[in-house]
């Protein structure tokens, strides 16, 4: 069961409320996004749940709850891994509203979820690296990744009229991320950041931890980014797990002597970033009483 702190007014009165003239993606945070255009609604490994304490101890809230939503297509998924492919989460986006899933073949039968996957055969997709798939006016292309904790890892590529977005689940610096950078001109991509922590990682012995290296260090996220040629990056995942977080702001630091990324824009859970032109764009309901005012 998912428990939504924030209600329904970020899905119902921000999110979906909002009329895009473009691609638009608000970070859920994790390494979870909602992507939407005047005609299309994509969420992107969506993650709404508690953790596993005192494994992994969720440092922000839960921005919504899916079963609140009345507007999904698909939803795409980068790896098994149960903060991207998580049942609870993108459930209701199947059941309730219609939601093709597009996921890896790991991601279904080797999820690291221990309960029913919830997509019937008909809404199950599986996806490998060079496929290409078109939903409303987004054409999503599946891509290698480089993730040496996931068994089959991809990462997208997102196209719309107005520019194109790039994600790639927990991705470090990867061979085909050259490819991929000769094949699209990527206006804006995000890529998990961390640091090494420790974590519990025996049920058994609470007491016994181990040092802990899931995401991209400063270093690789910016080498990453100068494979990609990002014209913008925003770092993701650094807000979640206790103990393993970082300050996405030191990343200017590290890409500063380098061609990529052109700017870093430090976003947290529940931003909005516009693909044809850069910086958070704030709340409904803030806009309009600046508009006002």
């Amino acid at each position: 069961m998912v428990h939504s702190t924030w209600g329904d007014w970020f899905v119902r009165d921000e999110v979906e409320a909002v009329e895009p003239d473009g691609l638009s993606i608000w970070y859920l945070g994790c390494n979870g996004y909602v992507l939407r255009t005047p005609e299309t609604t994509v969420y992107l490994d969506p993650y709404f749940g508690d953790g596993t304490p005192p494994r992994t101890i969720r440092m922000i809230p839960v921005p919504m709850d899916p079963a609140d939503a009345t507007q999904c297509d698909a939803v795409f998924v980068t790896h098994e891994h149960i903060d991207h492919m998580h049942p609870p989460s993108y459930g209701p986006l199947v059941e309730d509203l219609g939601a093709d899933v597009y996921a890896p073949e790991a991601s279904y039968d080797q999820a690291d979820y221990d309960g029913e996957m919830r997509v019937p055969d008909d809404r199950k997709h599986v996806v490998d690296v060079g496929q290409d798939v078109e939903v409303g006016d987004l054409s999503i292309h599946v891509r290698g990744s480089n993730d040496p904790d996931a068994i089959d890892p991809v990462s997208y590529v997102v196209e719309h009229d107005s520019g194109t977005f790039f994600a790639a689940g927990d991705s470090r610096p990867a061979e085909a991320f050259s490819d991929i950078a000769d094949e699209f001109d990527i206006d804006l991509g995000v890529l998990a950041y961390g640091t090494v922590g420790n974590i519990y990682h025996d049920e058994d012995d609470p007491t016994a931890t181990y040092p802990t290296d899931w995401y991209n260090d400063g270093d690789q996220v910016v080498e990453a980014a100068n494979d990609l040629e990002l014209d913008r990056l925003a770092p993701v995942h650094w807000d979640m797990w206790k103990n393993v977080g970082a300050d996405p702001k030191a990343i200017a630091e590290y890409a500063a002597s380098y061609a990529f990324p052109r700017v870093v824009e430090t976003i947290s859970i529940g931003d909005r970033l516009d693909i044809d032109r850069p910086g958070v764009v704030g709340f409904r309901d803030l806009r309009e009483s600046q508009h006002r005012t």
